[in-house]
């Protein structure tokens, strides 16, 4: 009797798992040249790699109960270690696939249609954009609805809106006629440089002064200081901020911090507060700081 061998042979090979053969690269020349690559694809629902809980992206380290439901590690804690989609206990057994899944997905920064070309972990990008200089900036101009990144937003600004009665100049102090009614004063530095905004907000204890720079929270971008000064009758209340807070879009909400107080009693009879004056100047960095960013 005859084993037919080359048959056993092939389904024996069937059942072998797959060996990961290394692609190629070639040169210009049409040469390989014999580096071997990593094997990549393409993972179109990116909603695969969040949290089921919090939906929010998975971050090591990753979770998994016994029957291999996932989740992040803030959310086992919130979930007191029970599984919520199989009260199996979870948050004590890794998920090390998942890990090297997440960390092996490379995506783009969300900017990257406005030319930022980071790249990140799966995870990673949304905490880059905070502080992205390629994130949308917003004309503060009523009815304007220009959207861009900083430095284009400021030459629209310049270009668009341009009034010499509204430019301050660093370390030098400028008067601002404030309207209550406008709520809004935006000025621009003198070199078509950033946009700062003062706002006031009647409340009824008094007004609210808010100064902001419309600038995204890059590092060394929009990073400013201020002292803000209101007088009437005789008397003087000042507000000082080491570090303007960095806006990107106008906001009409009442602020919660960083904003001057002036008592109904101590406002002027008239409309306008015409006693504002303010001070901005340009934050310098010292070699200290610059060897601690490095």
């Amino acid at each position: 009797m005859v084993n037919d061998t080359s048959a056993a042979g092939e389904a024996s090979s069937s059942r072998r798992k797959r060996q990961r053969v290394p692609s190629i690269v070639e040169d210009e020349a049409g040469n390989s040249g014999g580096d071997e690559v990593a094997r990549s694809g393409t993972l179109f629902e990116l909603d695969l790699l969040d949290c089921s809980i919090c939906c929010n992206a998975l971050t090591i380290p990753v979770f998994q109960c016994d029957n291999g439901h996932i989740a992040c590690s803030s959310c086992c804690t919130k979930m007191r270690q029970k599984c919520p989609s199989c009260t199996l206990p979870i948050g004590h057994y890794r998920s090390r696939i998942m890990e090297k899944i997440v960390k092996a997905i490379i995506v783009p920064c969300p900017n990257a249609k406005h030319g930022c070309t980071g790249k990140f972990s799966y995870g990673e990008e949304s905490i880059h954009e905070k502080k992205c200089s390629f994130a949308l900036c917003y004309c503060p101009v009523p009815n304007c609805n220009y959207s861009g990144v900083y430095e284009d937003l400021y030459s629209h600004y310049a270009a668009n809106h341009k009034d010499i009665y509204k430019r301050f100049m660093y370390g030098y102090s400028h008067n601002v006629c404030l309207s209550i009614e406008a709520e809004i004063y935006a000025f621009q530095e003198y070199f078509d440089g950033p946009l700062v905004v003062i706002q006031c907000f009647k409340e009824p204890q008094g007004m609210l002064m808010t100064v902001n720079c419309i600038a995204p929270s890059a590092p060394g971008v929009g990073e400013l200081s201020y002292n803000l000064s209101y007088s009437f009758g005789g008397k003087t209340m000042t507000f000082e901020l080491k570090n303007m807070n960095r806006i990107q879009k106008v906001s009409f909400q009442t602020p919660e911090k960083d904003f001057m107080l002036v008592p109904d009693y101590f406002l002027s009879c008239v409309a306008l507060a015409k006693g504002v004056s303010i001070c901005i100047r340009r934050i310098e960095k010292t070699e200290e700081t610059e060897e601690d960013e490095d």
